[in-house]
Formats: structure tokens, sequence, C-alpha cells
């Protein structure tokens, strides 16, 4: 099973817009090995409540079902690969 990164966020969100082109970044060095999944807080109100979101963005990276990290707020892609590369 691969690692997922969850990123919590919404249209509205100013610093959103500005995690998304670090993870699309992300996404295209991790390709094969990583899923990313982006989850509007709107849209998915339950999803975001069973995680216990508070702030956007916050990004959850999980390895087997199991929340292994949490940022809240803009994170570098360079601390994220690093966290990614843990859980390898």
């Amino acid at each position: 099973m691969k690692p997922v990164v969850l990123d919590f966020s919404a249209t509205w969100c100013g610093p959103c817009r500005m995690q998304k082109p670090i993870l699309e970044e992300l996404e295209k060095q991790y390709a094969d090995k990583v899923e990313f999944k982006v989850i509007d807080v709107d849209e998915n109100q339950e999803l975001a409540t069973k995680y216990g979101i508070h702030a956007v963005p916050t990004l959850i990276i999980e390895k087997d079902g199991v929340e292994v990290k949490r940022y809240m707020g803009v994170t570098q892609g360079s601390v994220l690969a690093a966290e990614i590369d843990k859980v390898l």
C-alpha cells in the first residue's frame, strides 16, 4: 500500500493556493511511490471532521491507513519530501 498525502484545503484559501504548486512538484517527484489526494473541506465536511481539521491548508501523511505526520499551514517541499522519504 502506497503512502498517501492528504491535502485538506479550500478554494477561498490563499495559503492553500501557495501550497498547491509545492504539492504538484512533489506529486511529479513521487509519481509512482505516493498517492496525493486533494480534499476540499467545504465539499467534504464529514471527512474534515473525521480528521479533526481546524485550519487549511492541513497536510496529513498516512502510511498503511495510519497518520504518521500532520502539517498545518503552508509547508515547504523539502520538509514534506524528508517526511515522505521516511515512510517509503
